[in-house]
């Protein structure tokens, strides 16, 4: 079984796609990490995200890399957006992701283009969304209980523009599949966004 989970950033797709995979006993990718790292990589070879031959370059990072604190950061989440708007970066990650989509007994997969490019074929499709200001504040209570000093607005105003980047990009746009089930989080708290998530799959997947 291959349970898709879109949506943008600090929706809480993360923690729903964490909690399905403990709940349904499957393994769990997050491939936002992924464009995070390589974003991270560009930024240690003191490229820039915004070319397409340096984002590329920045796909060579080592696995290690993908263990670094580093990449919950506001920071390394900008420039993954940044790096995913190329065709090429794309195209680099896409067999890893799908290898991992595919392997005996399913996965769970969270990110923007899973439903809709990388599992497609997925047997439950969901998208998670929230408005731009409980996401932010969510974002910011994360960044400050993790000790980082963060500004609220300038949260806001990062994820605003992330999401005209991940929604207009030309390709694999964030854009919830057309058999995706939503799941709007902005007025739930974790445990109950989790627990109407699995409603979703089970409705999704009765078996």
């Amino acid at each position: 079984m291959i349970i898709a989970v879109d949506g943008p950033t600090a929706s809480g797709k993360g923690t729903i796609a964490q909690a399905l995979a403990a709940h349904y006993r499957l393994p769990h990718l997050d491939t936002g990490l992924l464009y995070r790292a390589v974003g991270r990589q560009v930024a240690l070879n003191g490229g820039d995200p915004d070319s397409p031959e340096d984002a590329l370059a920045g796909c060579a990072f080592a696995d290690a890399l993908l263990a670094e604190p580093e990449l919950r950061s506001e920071a390394s989440g900008g420039l993954a957006s940044r790096v995913s708007i190329h065709p090429a970066v794309r195209s680099a990650l896409y067999d890893r992701q799908r290898a991992f989509a595919l392997q005996p007994g399913g996965a769970v997969l969270d990110g923007r283009d899973i439903g809709t490019v990388i599992a497609p074929e997925a047997e439950a499709k969901l998208f998670i969304t929230a408005s731009v200001p409980a996401r932010a504040l969510r974002r910011f209570l994360e960044m400050q209980n993790a000790g980082r000093a963060v500004s609220l607005v300038d949260i806001e105003a990062d994820l605003a523009a992330r999401d005209a980047r991940d929604r207009n990009r030309a390709d694999a746009p964030l854009v919830a599949a057309p058999d995706a089930a939503l799941l709007e989080t902005s007025d739930l708290d974790r445990d109950a966004a989790i627990t109407a998530a699995i409603a979703l799959v089970e409705r999704l997947i009765p078996a």
